[in-house]
């Protein structure tokens, strides 16, 4: 073990997890690729946990950071912000929300955290929905209301949490159903809930669950969901946080599987948009993010750095078609992993869209997780080259795959290589 990781036990937290059982130092980056310190290059299929969205090093991001600066790094949200209007003016044009607020945080928790307040604040109601295996961040309310127990340390929450069903289609009660009777079902259950309950204030929902191991419902889940808030004036959030700016190639933001009812009333955003920055926030029809009745600021949020690089970030992700590219080259990707997948009995599902992908391992011929299967995939991949993530939730193991999206076919079938070695060891 190097100096550096005995120097971080000593003072980082026991539960900040390091990957590998020889944890690595990344040095630097360019392109879709890493190096550590001891000059090993990797390519990268995990972008700092879908964050690095555009590429390692964009020379665009990189230089609209080091002009702004070099004339001011900060101001707070008390002063007029030119970059951080321009970013707000985009994003609420491209959210399909109507007449939208944008408010900026500096981390996905944190809008989550945000949205939250205000739907609560909207609503008068300390009451939440959630989904079974969702995670929404760290913050003491975003925990409260996770549905995922390995990242959710205390059951103490300032909200009352109900789980409803649907956010894994392949797993639990209506596993066996028809897409449409799936859908029925969870509809159902979501009817027969807020029968038991007083008045809820949101639902929040990943359309692609991210910790979760990269699990969704059927398409049009949530629309269904949507028709039945309605009813009775319950807010529905979407977070985006992992898979909003295309990354699901067939859609801009995740919702829009699900939008034949319209927008989410509430969108969260991070990771991808500042391409390693600290960018979250928050979009809101303006009644709903008006509806605060006391002052609140943002010291860091919309800091004139990180909106030049958001802007320059988003203006190279529209300029060079980077949801396409995530379609055209994921597809092929998820293909290729199906294939090989098929050879290996550990596999139980290889799931997702876009350059988002996730693989279900399990104890072979049983439903049961595979916790160490996913570690030694993982450390194959490491030693060969390739960096990937892990995740999953209640009894489930999964393998999560999501490069930045500028991710060529040659790096593609070359990380695929790497992952079939890795599968095939096992």
């Amino acid at each position: 073990m190097n100096s550096l990781y005995h120097r971080h036990r000593a003072v980082i937290p026991d539960w900040v997890a390091l990957y590998y059982q020889d944890p690595i130092e990344l040095t630097h980056g360019e392109g879709r690729y890493v190096w550590d310190a001891e000059g090993r290059r990797y390519l990268d299929f995990f972008g700092g946990i879908l964050t690095t969205m555009t590429a390692h090093a964009l020379p665009e991001v990189t230089k609209a950071v080091s002009e702004q600066a070099g004339r001011i790094i900060h101001s707070s949200t008390l002063y007029l912000n030119r970059p951080m209007v321009e970013l707000a003016e985009r994003i609420a044009a491209l959210s399909g929300i109507p007449d939208a607020r944008v408010f900026f945080t500096t981390s996905g928790t944190e809008a989550n955290d945000t949205a939250l307040l205000l739907a609560t604040a909207y609503r008068g109601s300390s009451q939440i929905l959630a989904m079974r295996n969702s995670y929404h961040g760290r913050s003491f309310s975003t925990v409260g209301i996770t549905g995922n127990r390995a990242w959710s340390p205390t059951g103490l929450s300032p909200l009352q949490t109900l789980y409803v069903h649907g956010g894994v289609r392949t797993r639990g009660p209506y596993a066996a159903y028809s897409d449409e009777r799936f859908i029925d079902g969870c509809v159902a259950d979501l009817e027969d809930l807020l029968g038991h309950t007083h008045d809820v204030a949101a639902l929040i929902a990943e359309p692609i669950q991210g910790v979760g191991g990269f699990t969704s419902p059927p398409d049009g889940l949530y629309a269904a969901f949507r028709r039945v808030l309605d009813r009775h004036g319950i807010l529905w959030i979407a977070d985006e946080v992992q898979t909003g700016w295309g990354r699901t190639g067939e859609h801009f933001w995740g919702w829009q599987a699900h939008g034949q009812a319209g927008p989410p009333d509430i969108l969260t955003f991070a990771k991808g948009i500042g391409n390693g920055m600290s960018i979250g926030g928050v979009v809101a029809r303006s009644e709903i993010m008006n509806c605060l009745d006391a002052n609140s600021i943002s010291t860091f949020g919309g800091s004139p750095v990180t909106m030049a690089a958001g802007l320059a970030n988003l203006g190279y992700l529209l300029e060079h078609d980077l949801q396409g590219n995530a379609r055209r080259v994921g597809g092929l990707l998820i293909e290729r992993l199906r294939a090989v997948a098929a050879g290996v009995d550990a596999v139980r599902e290889v799931r997702g869209r876009g350059l988002m992908i996730g693989i279900e391992l399990t104890e072979p011929g049983t439903d049961r997780a595979n916790p160490e299967a996913a570690s030694a995939v993982l450390e194959s991949a490491r030693e060969n080259g390739l960096l990937i993530g892990k995740g999953g939730g209640h009894n489930t193991s999964a393998l999560r795959i999501a490069p930045p999206l500028s991710l060529t076919v040659a790096e593609a079938e070359e990380g695929a290589a790497i992952l079939e070695q890795a599968l095939r060891s096992l």
